[in-house]
């Protein structure tokens, strides 16, 4: 079982306290209480550019993220919470389905993971994006055009690193409701400044046309004015890479 927690802020820290609080103090903590794996997005000192998505919502952003799998899901959930709670964060805890469309070295933006548990992922930028699903589709459609049309119709024309998708199956009692999280990984900082690098474009012209294409996958399956994204940094603290990677060698 996956459990994504998302965290907004109770406590103004700055970007680097923000990182030290939580990969010094709260990763340890929820290592000790017993996971299966931990990966940790941060808005930190590291990822400090500007979001490509514009900020419609009222309130304030999320400022990080944290991915954990066990199999005695809910008084862990609940512990791990109260941890992050404790730290100065506002907490939502939601159970996802995640299948990851595109990782690193799938496609030519970027290159297979190498780096170990624990370094903070050397692709510039993480865009997490919370997604709310329009009342007008049942799930089912709104499953179509995200999986169907959103995803291999932004692949075409934007140079993602890795892709994922996690949609929302249960959330935690007192937590805002969103439907879908999405983890959009960039090769560098300047893939989100450039709009041509942004867009895949080689001309004015072709820029103006994906980023129409861009508009109109969007809102085929989302409201522009419902879209929350955040740039962080990405820190897998606990996965299978060194498994993986010896097999990979075998």
């Amino acid at each position: 079982m996956k459990i994504i927690y998302v965290l907004w802020p109770e406590i103004n820290y700055s970007p680097t306290q923000r990182r030290e609080v939580l990969l010094d103090n709260c990763a340890p903590a929820i290592l000790q209480i017993g996971v299966n794996t931990l990966t940790m997005n941060i808005d930190d000192e590291h990822s400090q550019v500007k979001s490509p998505a514009p900020k419609f919502y009222r309130g304030a952003p999320i400022v990080a993220t944290a991915s954990v799998t066990f199999a005695d899901a809910l008084e862990k959930q609940k512990e791990i919470s109260q941890l992050f709670i404790s730290a100065g964060f506002k907490v939502g805890a939601y159970e996802v389905d995640v299948s990851v469309y595109k990782d690193y070295g799938d496609n030519i933006h970027f290159r297979k993971r190498d780096w170990v548990d624990g370094e903070r992922t050397p692709s510039a930028v993480l865009a997490v994006t919370l997604l709310s699903r329009p009342k007008k589709y049942v799930h089912a459609e709104w499953m179509r055009r995200w999986h169907g049309k959103m995803s291999p119709g932004s692949e075409a024309i934007q140079p993602r690193a890795r892709y994922v998708r996690n949609v929302v199956l249960s959330i935690a009692e007192n937590s805002p409701v969103f439907d879908g999280i999405v983890e959009e990984a960039w090769p560098s900082a300047e893939h989100i400044r450039d709009p041509y690098k942004f867009y895949l474009a080689k001309n004015s012209l072709q820029l103006i046309w994906h980023m129409i294409k861009m508009v109109r996958l969007v809102t085929q399956f989302h409201q522009l004015h419902k879209i929350r994204t955040v740039t962080m940094s990405e820190y897998f603290l606990k996965t299978d890479f060194d498994k993986v990677a010896a097999d990979n060698m075998t």
